[in-house]
Formats: structure tokens, C-alpha cells, sequence
């Protein structure tokens, strides 16, 4: 069953110094390239006929334990049709902390800079992707295009909560704790408001592992109050799951290609 699995997955490999890593391996859903930032796997899924000028992008997180796969394949497709590519980074189980960011930081050069990517992303976050790629936003607002969410993590109190989630950051619960408008996405708007950057969330009404009132509904109110541009889409009976509709969701590929297209 395994071996159907991946039998039509994309699969590279790039050979690196002694000082790195011996071998970067990555499954992509799709033809991609697979390399190595800081040390970390690393992808590139770019269009097969880009336009000329710097290539628009989405920067997808988790990139982790077998993400992204097939579900994401239906979006990635649709992207890749607008002329847009996609890239993103295995941080690990980073819960938005410092030192995630600032691979992220090191990915972003890198494709804008060698690879012909625009300056600015549009960023796409599944699940617990939501802390990894708010926490870099709100410390790199000029280099987001829009933000998007299917269910994402926008509170580390809500999950993984304070006492899974302080290791990474090098903390204990209780300094965390003292420390989390620091960090955490709720807390951290202000900067994205301030540069406008248009956010669109789809998230269901029964999701029990990241619920709603904690997360998506909490960046919608607190964003609407500074001023910022976002869409939260609410899907009735729907929860943290597999259902097609968060991955064929015609009005998240919409929105990113009518921002990544400005």
C-alpha cells in the first residue's frame, strides 16, 4: 500500500559537501527540485513556462512529515497554471519559534536572490503551519503579498499549548507564558495591518484541535480593529480534517492568484 502510494510522487535528491548534509530527500506531490537551506530540506515547484520578470510565489508550511502531499496537489496545479511557483522548508516542529524564522529569512534570499522570485510571497498555512509562517510575517511584513489559512494555528496557547510548545523556543512553560505577546500570531497583527496585507482563513465551526474561536475568529476581530483586509471563510459541521473541500477550495486559489498577480 505504502509503494502505491508513492509511486507517482516526485522524488529529488541533491548531493552536498561533507560540511552539510550527506544527501537532502524530500517526496513532492509533483516534479520539484529539492535542495538544502542552513542545513534543512528544502523544495522549488516552479511553473514550466514562468513570464518574464521576477516569478510570483506561495510559501507553504508545514513542510513536514510527508507534507505537503497529494491533497495540496489539486491547489499546487492551479497555481502552477496562474504562472506561479511554490517553495517552502522541513523546520522541524518549529511552533513559530526564532530560530524557524529565521530559516525561513535564509529561504526567502535565497530564491529571491538566485532564484528569480518576487521579493514578496503569498503564504499558505496548513494547520500548525499557521504559527511557522504568522510568526515570519509579523517580523517581514514587506516581504508578504497575502496570508492564507486551511484551519491554521494562530495561538500557541490554544495548540500545542505552552508546555509542548516552550521547548522549542528555548523556554520554560512559565517563561513562555510571560514572553507569549512575543511570539504569538494573535498578538502580533499590528505590523500586517499597518502594511495592509489581505489574509483569507477557512476554518470549520467543529474543529476540536484548533478551534475556531481560538484562532481564525480572534485574527478576523483583532484584524478588523486595526484595520486590516481579511476574509474568513466558516465551514458549517466541518472539522480538523481530510474533507476535500479545504484543499479544492476554488476561493483560496482565487485569492492568492489575484494577489500574487498584482
Amino acid at each position: 500500500m505504502i509503494a502505491r502510494r508513492f509511486a507517482s510522487v516526485a522524488f529529488a535528491v541533491l548531493f552536498l559537501g561533507a560540511s552539510q548534509l550527506d544527501a537532502v530527500e524530500k517526496r513532492l506531490p509533483m516534479k520539484g527540485e529539492v535542495f538544502a537551506i542552513q542545513d534543512r530540506p528544502a523544495f522549488l515547484i516552479v511553473p514550466e513556462k514562468p513570464k518574464p520578470g521576477p516569478i510570483p510565489w506561495v510559501l507553504y508550511a508545514p513542510t513536514l512529515r510527508g507534507l505537503p502531499g497529494g491533497a495540496e496537489k489539486w491547489m499546487f496545479e492551479r497555481f502552477l497554471k496562474a504562472g506561479i511557483a511554490i517553495a517552502g522548508v522541513d523546520i522541524g516542529e518549529s511552533y513559530g519559534s526564532p530560530k524557524g524564522r529565521a530559516v525561513y529569512s535564509a529561504l526567502h534570499e535565497h530564491l529571491v536572490t538566485k532564484r528569480g522570485l518576487s521579493t514578496q510571497a503569498c503564504l499558505l498555512a496548513r494547520s500548525r503551519g499557521g504559527l511557522m509562517l504568522y510568526c515570519w510575517a509579523a517580523e517581514n511584513p514587506d516581504k508578504v503579498r497575502c496570508i492564507t489559512g486551511i484551519y491554521p494555528v494562530c495561538n500557541i496557547a490554544s495548540y500545542p499549548g505552552l508546555k509542548r510548545a516552550c521547548g522549542a523556543y528555548g523556554l520554560t512553560a512559565d517563561q513562555i507564558e510571560k514572553e507569549l505577546f512575543k511570539h504569538n500570531p494573535i498578538d502580533r497583527l499590528a505590523a500586517l495591518a499597518k502594511a495592509k496585507v489581505p489574509i483569507f482563513h477557512i476554518h470549520g465551526d467543529k474543529d476540536r484541535v484548533v478551534p475556531l474561536d481560538k484562532n481564525s475568529a480572534i485574527i478576523k476581530e483583532r484584524y478588523d480593529k486595526l484595520g486590516g483586509p481579511m476574509t474568513l471563510e466558516v465551514v458549517p459541521g466541518q472539522g480538523h480534517n481530510m474533507w476535500s473541500g479545504w484543499f479544492q477550495s476554488q476561493n483560496l486559489v482565487d485569492f492568492v492568484i489575484r494577489h500574487a498577480s498584482k
